[in-house]
């Protein structure tokens, strides 16, 4: 199963990403986690990606689609995986819908965790006094929002336009509970054959 986590900056698809790829023990693959690597350690790629991200702007789409490839190559993608922090554009998910179709395969699920903008800065503002992210300041966020509003929600319009299964979640609430609700949905309404 290829999943999607989808959501605002701030709404928690990291955290919940990753706890529920393990309840599902499909690999959690977040494209900021590994950005955010390749800067700590420096590499060619950290040293492009940092200036681009901390501005709160997008990677370019065919940089993030290659990291994308080539870790659901590794072994422990065989049985799929949950993305987390892509695609954030209609052209995104159409690189990632032609590039799975290579490999016969497909988005199965988009999860949508929905939290209000007020929540959304007080995470923000909280993770950037615990984490000191360089990409956690307010006009980087304010930032952040508009990119999501104006590129990356359209994504959830694509998804529902091609018949996708999409699983609204309200991403407000105790982490724990916030769980229970996706992993609920997801076992719920299991995707159904299609016809030929």
């Amino acid at each position: 199963m290829i999943a999607v986590m989808f959501g605002p900056p701030g709404s928690g698809k990291g955290t919940q990403a990753n706890r529920v790829a393990a309840r599902l023990n499909l690999p959690h693959i977040a494209t900021g986690d590994i950005l955010r690597a390749e800067i700590a350690r420096g590499s060619e790629l950290g040293r492009e990606a940092a200036p681009i991200m901390a501005r709160g702007e997008l990677l370019p789409d065919d940089l993030i689609v290659r990291i994308i490839e080539a870790r659901l190559q590794e072994p422990d993608a065989a049985a799929g995986a949950l993305l987390d922090g892509f695609p954030r554009t209609v052209a995104q998910a159409k690189a990632l819908d032609a590039m799975l179709r290579r490999r016969r395969r497909a988005v199965d699920v988009v999860v949508v965790l929905n939290v209000p903008d007020e929540e959304l800065w007080t995470r923000m503002r909280r993770r950037a006094e615990e984490e000191g992210r360089a990409d956690d300041t307010d006009e980087a966020f304010a930032q952040r929002l508009v990119v999501y509003r104006e590129e990356t929600a359209p994504v959830l319009g694509y998804y529902r336009s091609r018949g996708s299964r999409i699983v609204e979640v309200d991403g407000v609430g105790p982490i724990d509970t916030v769980t229970e609700r996706i992993t609920t949905a997801l076992a719920q309404g299991a995707p159904k054959a299609r016809a030929s």
